[in-house]
């Protein structure tokens, strides 16, 4: 371990006052979803409707030592062993002789029965450190009726009070259909979910942010700096990032936020305004004519990983070339305006359009190198203006996998470590189907509420695989929100002077404005 890591193995979390010793979770009235509500009930019949539980004082209990599971599912989110050790620091509160296990590898170790049992001595070096290496994690989705029914057989053999499942939104749905499935075989293994993506796009009323984001998008904001930095000295390149956000343009805001680039791309306005790729292409060729017209040859521009799908002619494109690759036809069979679409994209981005495509034949989107897409038009755009005087370098960057598994801010190891003793409250008071829920996260952490969401109330149906299936729905920027209405007051200044930030490294001692600070986007 290097020093750093050992160091931050000391740091202790600090938990809202709500978490007390006596804490009971009880709820009034219902709750329904978020769409669908008839096809929802139907599928959910024992968990459906539910109230919203908020933390009360209880009575002094006698309690039982319980036995609990605990699973990562999905990408890394930074703060995930800050969830367990919450987990486990609570359950021995309760009970000293409280069991953690661990399913290793993610949902596929529940199927498999595949379990480490977890450990004071074990947990001790991964107390605020990165990544999901304590016991792996997987993207196996439990959804079958043979994958339902081992699992349930696992949970019985191992005798387990409940199920934490630390995920996203499609983490979240598992967990609930799990609690659903439980319950109709008689099963007394309690499930609960805690919200995780650092794509930041699994939020509601209850939840402002899942775990990870903070770090992730501080760990993008710090690269993204040093590049601004760059560019303002050597004064020759045009930076194009792309940043991790298949889904929606969060990491892309806050990180504007934290950077103040020259342009950043918010797939949800493009997608509002029904902007084309030429109309993204010249808005990009404008901004970089008007710096090169005043000697200005370089600058930087954030592009979210989703951005193309945003794009309506685009999200047409791929939604012909799905169903037609499925059908083994090629382009020859797309529609006219489909076509002039897919002729108008660069020779290597149409043929990986063809040829790129996952195991269930569609196209992989997430594969198009959607920054020099961009910086290909741009410059074709260019050649075209007789009126550019300046020069057009581009430089490429992807930041994804760099911010997943990094060390956690003191927000996000505080955030966890709090969803951890939650979620053991809530299978220690025998409430299944919910999500553990902190709010008001740009208070300080002891003022932080909590609370524990339904997650069939977060759901609707959507088109999988051809299919419609319940899921939660994913929440995208809000284009009336405060934080997007402060970046659009301040992004023309941002475009045509450089009013670069530098935010730094993470920092985890000092100052609190430096060390403990929430998302930009939280404390606008």
């Amino acid at each position: 371990m290097t020093p750093l890591q050992k160091h931050r193995i000391k740091y202790q979390p600090t938990l809202p006052k709500a978490l007390g010793k006596n804490l009971v979770f009880k709820g009034n009235g219902s709750t329904s979803s978020l769409g669908n509500k008839k096809e929802i009930k139907e599928k959910f019949p024992k968990t459906f409707g539910r109230p919203l539980l908020h933390p009360s004082e209880g009575e002094p209990q006698l309690l039982k030592a319980l036995k609990v599971g605990v699973v990562f599912s999905g990408g890394q989110a930074a703060g995930g062993h800050n969830v367990i050790s919450g987990l486990f620091d609570a359950l021995k509160s309760l009970h000293r002789e409280c069991q953690l296990i661990g399913f290793l590898g993610g949902p596929s170790g529940i199927i498999d029965g595949k379990t480490l049992e977890l450990s004071e001595d074990l947990l001790a070096k991964y107390r605020n450190q990165g990544g999901f290496d304590l016991i792996g994690s997987g993207r196996t989705k439990i959804e079958t009726e043979e994958q339902l029914e081992k699992s349930i057989e696992v949970f019985k053999k191992l005798l387990l009070d409940g199920v934490v499942i630390i995920g996203g939104d499609d983490s979240n749905t598992n967990a609930a259909v799990l609690a659903e499935y439980a319950l109709s075989k008689g099963c007394k293994t309690k499930v609960i979910g805690v919200p995780k993506t650092i794509d930041g796009d699994l939020k509601n009323d209850f939840v402002d942010i899942s775990f990870g984001f903070h770090t992730a998008c501080n760990t993008y904001a710090e690269m993204i700096g040093n590049i601004a930095r760059d560019s303002s000295s050597a004064k020759k390149y045009t930076h194009f990032i792309k940043l991790m956000g298949r889904s929606a343009s969060h990491i892309a805001l806050e990180c504007a936020l934290l950077t103040q680039p020259n342009m950043t791309l918010i797939g949800e306005e493009i997608a509002e305004k029904k902007m084309t790729l030429k109309d993204v292409a010249t808005s990009l060729s404008d901004l970089i004519e008007k710096r090169g017209n005043q000697g200005k040859n370089y600058g930087v521009i954030l592009i979210p990983e989703g951005m193309i799908e945003f794009i309506p002619e685009m999200k047409t494109l791929i939604g012909e070339l799905n169903t037609l690759l499925s059908e083994g036809k090629d382009e020859k069979a797309l529609s006219l305006d489909a076509k002039k679409t897919f002729e108008f994209l660069p020779k290597d981005i149409a043929q990986q359009l063809l040829l790129d495509r996952d195991p269930h034949g569609n196209v992989q989107v997430s594969h198009i190198q959607t920054e020099m897409l961009l910086s290909t038009l741009v410059k074709e755009e260019l050649k075209k203006r007789s009126g550019f005087k300046g020069k057009f370098n581009p430089l490429h960057h992807f930041f994804g996998y760099e911010g997943r598994a990094a060390l956690p801010t003191n927000f996000d190891a505080t955030y966890c470590y709090s969803l951890g003793h939650i979620a053991a409250h809530l299978i220690q008071g025998g409430h299944t189907g919910y999500m553990s829920a902190v709010c008001h996260l740009s208070k300080p952490p002891s003022e932080w509420e909590i609370c524990a969401i339904p997650i069939t109330s977060l759901m609707n149906l959507e088109t999988r695989k051809g299919k419609e299936k319940p899921v939660i729905r994913k929440a995208l920027v809000d284009l009336k929100g405060a934080p997007y209405k402060f970046f659009e007051r301040n992004r023309i200044k941002w475009m045509e002077e450089d009013n670069y930030l530098f935010p730094g490294p993470i920092q985890f001692e000092g100052d609190s404005s430096l060390t403990d600070t929430p998302p930009k986007s939280l404390l606008i």
